[in-house]
């Protein structure tokens, strides 16, 4: 049922700041989100391959922003991780300080996919993200990931809480059910980003 758009995804370039990065034109969709939220397995479930991020049990692995491009103007793009990084706190401090910039500065960057555990929502964090969003008038989708960790009853709850306090805020925000195990939600995440990439109608898949 996947988009053959996002199979085709290959790794580019990883950043260590902003001057590294791939020229800034075309259109870029970035994942954020706490260490441990599922970034790297979400991005492999969306672009059907395994490989493709590594995926580590050690939070806080991912320490570069890493480009991968769709299509010759088309990319996605993997930010590292926030909290639980056994790192020193000068290291922090730079991974943060370079996250800002590519955030604040990056002009192709169309909309920000944040991930959050379906368990531990809306944290400081992901509220800083939202906010920082909202200011620079950035587009967020919410994909709150591990859903499978939850039974389907407590999943839909967390759902609507997590929607209601969106509506709340001010921002662009929408938020969605996602698993990576199950692989449930991917159709709803790809809509989002055919929107944001301006995905040319004629690559989808025939379903």
């Amino acid at each position: 049922m996947n988009d053959l758009f996002y199979r085709q995804a290959r790794f580019l370039t990883s950043a260590a700041k902003l001057s590294q990065c791939p020229r800034d034109e075309g259109f870029e969709v970035a994942f954020a989100g706490r260490s441990n939220a599922g970034k790297s397995s979400a991005i492999n479930a969306l672009c059907d391959h395994k490989g493709l991020t590594r995926v580590s049990k050690t939070p806080g692995r991912t320490q570069l922003i890493n480009f991968f491009a769709l299509d010759e103007s088309r990319r996605m793009v993997d930010l590292p991780g926030y909290g639980f990084a056994r790192v020193s706190v000068k290291i922090k401090q730079a991974w943060q300080r370079n996250l800002a910039d590519y955030l604040e500065q990056r002009r192709c960057l169309r909309g920000l996919i944040l991930l959050m555990d379906v368990r531990h929502p809306l944290k400081e964090f992901d509220l800083q993200m939202l906010e920082w969003a909202a200011h620079r008038g950035l587009p967020v989708h919410v994909l709150l990931t591990k859903a499978d960790k939850l039974g389907r009853g407590a999943a839909a709850s967390t759902l609507i809480q997590v929607r209601r306090a969106l509506e709340g805020m001010k921002g662009d925000f929408s938020v969605q059910l996602f698993s990576a195990l199950k692989r449930s939600g991917i159709d709803e995440a790809h809509s989002v980003l055919d929107r944001w990439l301006n995905k040319p109608e004629e690559k989808r898949a025939k379903r």
